[in-house]
């Protein structure tokens, strides 16, 4: 592999926006000079991730990461150096004449490339032989039948798993996979007599990638037929949790859609598969979907990370219909996105109503067909009543009053409330006074959790800066962003109190002899060991005023420089009282003169 010259690194870098390519995987918004979001780097429910555009850098308050363009994409995708410069520069169609091949950090990602390897290689075999084989007819049939074009099948990469049960063994056998990858891979089983058989078969195979595009799974669709009816076996089976593929956090054509959402800002959640694929077909390129589960926090977190705004759009079925309040209730207690929801006519799904109604109407009705959460429970709680019953109208007004309760917008609580009172001829008045009575009871039930919740999570320790600790990190930054002030420190050999601090200096002073002008985003390309990147970033992140004073400089100097005196003249206290204890005159006096000296270095300083 060809080693990318300096030039390219710089010349891609400083073509490239780092709010825009952060922005394709992190909802951002501006806030002062920089831009916040959730970290993607661990759980938050509070922005703390911060981006610079002006420094081009990002950085993390909650976990501490930070850096530039490239150790973003190296740390969310775990990718080599020289594969994140080549993703930046396709990003920002930037030709490279440099031919960039895969490049494992370390053990377990080398041990997961070949995984993922393997799912490629899987995903091909099975797409070809539903294109391309007389095996694979009945599938594609199957597919055209469900208004599936060629087109999208090869957009998805669908393929099909014949009904031979060795079929991939041979191929893995073949290829020389060894037995540990193959088990690992949870696309085969493994019998008691330590032989292998395929775990997919007669199956419409669905890749299920992760948000990268790189497969990690299948979720396979039985397909029946006269010579195999399948009549015991699931109708989907997903793959196993591996160390590649965990369900709760996938979300069916995440990797696809995310740009679009981003772009459009809001996602449109489906059922199943065969609905977003559906919803794509229609140029709907926003559609997710689950994995045949509750929504999980993991992925709510994933959809929060790119908008702010999500439409529900089940299955117009009674299970369905069960289905989105159920997601209603975990997207209002886990998430703080603006929701919607859409029921499809006549029980339909939304494959159904497409094929049914066409293009056009499927898309009018996710556009216009939209409802508030609230308007969806006041149908949805009819179901199973009997309004004409006095007392199954109460408990349905019990039920619309809990929810109305936390509806945030006084005046979306005023309109419903006036419908409420039109259709069961009931006072506003009265219905105002049901409100606040339940309002007050949650609210106490709130308090009631809050007092016996469990403590909360424990947050990373952050270290606390002494008076000259602050004072160094402060003088760096100044050092970083005027070229004067470090160069009077390196002429007057000024010394730090802090090894790294000096360390860092020393970096700095070299990193710009070499290029005359200090950019944040490429010393940090520039520093090899992470610690003391971190340190930069921290540094970076100081709130300082722009210019720096005379007096500024002056008396950050002297906090460190009195700190360092104090400290040796505490060493030398040290040697005076050992020297005492054993009896030797000659030093003790040698290092009383010395500790005068420095005690009025210390009063002049």
């Amino acid at each position: 592999m060809q080693r990318i010259p300096q030039q390219v690194i710089d010349e891609v870098r400083e073509k490239t926006n780092i709010v825009e390519v952060i922005g394709q995987y992190v909802q951002l918004k501006k806030s002062g000079k920089n831009y916040l979001g959730l970290c993607p780097f661990h759980e938050e429910k509070t922005p703390s991730f911060s981006v610079a555009e002006d420094k081009q850098i990002f950085h993390c308050f909650g976990c501490g990461k930070g850096g530039n363009v490239y150790t973003f994409l190296q740390e969310l995708e775990g990718i080599s150096f020289p594969e994140a410069v080549k993703k930046v520069a396709d990003m920002e169609q930037i030709p490279l004449d440099i031919e960039i091949s895969s490049e494992p950090i370390n053990q377990t990602s080398t041990g997961q490339q070949q995984l993922i390897a393997l799912h490629e290689r899987t995903r091909d075999l099975y797409h070809h032989l539903l294109m391309n084989t007389k095996a694979g007819e009945d599938a594609l049939t199957y597919l055209h039948e469900r208004g599936l074009s060629d087109e999208l099948i090869s957009e998805f990469k669908i393929g099909f798993a014949p009904s031979q049960r060795d079929f991939l063994v041979q191929v893995a056998q073949q290829d020389k996979v060894n037995a540990d990858l193959m088990e690992r891979s949870g696309l085969f089983i493994r019998r008691d007599d330590g032989s292998f058989s395929d775990r997919f078969y007669q199956r419409v195979m669905f890749p299920l990638n992760d948000f990268r595009g790189k497969p990690i799974g299948f979720s396979g669709r039985m397909l029946k037929t006269e010579e195999f009816p399948g009549n015991d076996q699931p109708k989907y089976l997903n793959s196993p949790e591996t160390e590649l593929f965990n369900k709760r956090q996938v979300l069916f054509n995440f990797d696809k859609a995310r740009n679009e959402i981003r772009k459009q800002g809001e996602a449109v959640l489906f059922e199943g598969f065969m609905d977003v694929l559906a919803a794509w077909q229609a140029d709907i390129k926003i559609g997710l979907a689950s994995m045949g589960t509750s929504l999980t926090e993991q992925q709510i977190a994933a959809i929060e990370r790119i908008t702010g705004q999500v439409v529900i759009a089940y299955d117009g079925d009674d299970p369905g219909q069960a289905a989105t309040d159920r997601a209603l209730a975990i997207l209002d207690a886990h998430s703080r996105l603006t929701l919607a929801t859409v029921t499809v006519p006549e029980k339909l799904d939304p494959d159904e109503y497409l094929r049914k109604y066409g293009v056009a109407e499927l898309q009018n009705l996710l556009k216009h067909g939209r409802q508030t959460p609230f308007a969806f429970k006041m149908q949805y709680h009819k179901k199973g009543l009997n309004l004409d019953n006095e007392s199954d109208r109460l408990k349905y007004l019990e039920f619309v009053m809990q929810d109305l309760a936390k509806v945030q917008s006084p005046v979306e609580q005023d309109l419903y409330l006036g419908q409420l009172a039109v259709e069961f001829h009931l006072t506003r008045e009265s219905l105002k006074q049901q409100l606040q009575m339940v309002r007050q009871t949650l609210r106490t039930e709130r308090r009631q959790q809050q007092t016996v919740a469990s403590p909360a999570p424990v947050q990373p320790v952050r270290k606390v800066l002494t008076k000259e600790e602050k004072a160094e990190q402060m003088l760096l930054y100044r050092c970083m962003n005027e070229s004067s002030i470090r160069e009077q420190l390196v002429q007057t050999d000024f010394q730090f109190i802090h090894d790294q601090y000096q360390e860092l200096l020393l970096y700095l002073d070299s990193y710009m002899m070499v290029h005359g002008n200090f950019i944040l985003a490429d010393f940090l390309n520039y520093l090899k060991e992470d610690e003391m990147r971190q340190l930069v970033i921290n540094i970076s992140m100081i709130s300082m005023s722009e210019d720096s004073n005379e007096r500024e400089i002056y008396d950050l100097m002297r906090v460190i420089s009195q700190s360092g005196i104090a400290e040796e003249i505490k060493q030398r206290q040290k040697e005076q009282l050992e020297a005492r204890k054993n009896g030797n005159q000659q030093r003790e006096l040698e290092l009383t003169v010395q500790i005068i000296e420095l005690t009025k270095r210390l009063k002049q300083a």
